[in-house]
């Protein structure tokens, strides 16, 4: 199955990556992404995932509802991809759910693991954080992960994130619940590095 897809928009996050909006256009590539990365890279540190990848018309459905609250502004949807031959190949997601009302939101992030370690994470995060405090007006963002989850960890620190606790079993996962570390960063904060 190929992850490889055409994009009439792109946000370059250097010569090797790109961010593109998660839409229902992207469904077949994303929909192999997700099929490809589901037991080891999704439902091992998502509880939201379960047992079995979506089908095709869950993602395509999932997709229409992502843009929806992309219109909406209470979601940034995006996908990481990198260059293959004449058009891009999906590698991960990035994404920011947004509270208005309180002008804060939660980041969160996967990739694939053959494309760990090269900083696509990290500069993916850093774009949608730009966006959070910039032209969305955010004042806070949070970033949850897993206390194992050490590669999540390292990318709140070197983004400049504050290790402000633990919640004791908030995450339920389908073998039971687990810890989440929370991180929090504040738009002054972002703005002074």
């Amino acid at each position: 199955m190929s992850t490889v897809t055409a994009s009439m928009f792109t946000h370059r996050l250097g010569d090797d990556a790109v961010l593109i909006p998660r839409t229902p256009e992207i469904a077949e590539a994303y929909h192999a992404l997700l099929e490809a990365n589901h037991r080891e890279r999704i439902a091992r540190w998502n509880p939201a995932a379960d047992d079995h990848p979506p089908t095709l018309a869950q993602t395509r459905e999932a997709l229409v509802a992502t843009g929806r609250a992309w219109l909406d502004g209470t979601l940034l949807p995006l996908a990481i991809a990198v260059p293959e031959e004449d058009r891009w190949r999906l590698v991960g997601t990035v994404g920011l759910r947004i509270d208005r009302p309180a002008r804060s939101g939660e980041v969160g992030y996967w990739i694939e693991a053959a494309h760990e370690g090269r900083g696509l994470v990290t500069r993916a995060v850093a774009a949608v954080l730009d966006q959070a405090f910039g032209p969305l007006g955010l004042r806070r963002v949070e970033l949850r992960t897993n206390p194992d989850n050490e590669r999540s960890q390292r990318v709140a620190r070197r983004l400049g994130f504050t290790q402000e606790g633990v919640l004791r079993q908030a995450a339920a996962f389908p073998d039971g619940r687990r810890d989440e570390v929370v991180y929090g960063l504040l738009a002054d904060e972002w703005n002074k590095a």
